[in-house]
């Protein structure tokens, strides 16, 4: 596929239709909504699974408790209460994310302008005459696939490709392609 050069010498708009479910299907995507299996807690809900069996496999089997299986028991009950609490930061995290996004896609859900602006020097969203601006310095990181453009910056965004038509996508990629230095 031949890329070409989008010369800017005037604004660009992308006017965007947001649907609920577009978004809904890339933010909770792989358990990411599930609050104890979503990447960031997975490995730590394992971890505890095993850490709790553990410790209930030396709670059963530990008939006499001598001294050093009564230590035993209690070095495996730490190891327990500081993975459950390890485990309830993230969940408390994640759940916290999750009702972010939530709180975003209600705002989309319920908007009636959601465009992206930009030209050679800046970058605008605006939902509803809430604009966030940023000159394209500013911006980190942007990566694009099938479903959806994600780019990092002093604000982040995620645009799903069913919110836009195809011509607007492939021009928002180029775009970015060209002024988001990495």
């Amino acid at each position: 596929m031949q890329t070409e050069l989008i010369i800017m010498n005037e604004e660009k708009v992308i006017v965007l239709r947001p649907g609920r479910k577009d978004f809904e299907e890339i933010y909770f995507s792989g358990n990411q909504g599930s609050l104890f299996f979503s990447s960031a807690t997975r490995g730590k809900t394992i971890t505890t699974i095993v850490v709790g069996l553990i410790l209930l496999l030396v709670f059963l089997f530990g008939n006499d408790f001598t001294k050093e299986k009564a230590g035993i028991l209690y070095f495996v009950s730490f190891l327990f209460l500081l993975c459950a609490v390890f485990l309830s930061v993230s969940i408390n995290k994640v759940s916290r994310w999750k009702k972010h996004v939530k709180s975003y896609l209600n705002k989309l859900e319920n908007c009636n302008i959601y465009e992206i602006r930009f030209d050679q020097n800046f970058f605008t969203v605006n939902i509803d005459g809430e604009k966030e601006t940023s000159e394209w310095k500013d911006f980190e990181y942007f990566d694009s696939n099938n479903e959806f453009i994600t780019v990092e910056g002093k604000y982040s965004y995620m645009f799903p490709r069913k919110s836009m038509s195809e011509k607007d996508y492939s021009i928002l990629k180029q775009v970015l392609k060209q002024n988001i230095k990495e």
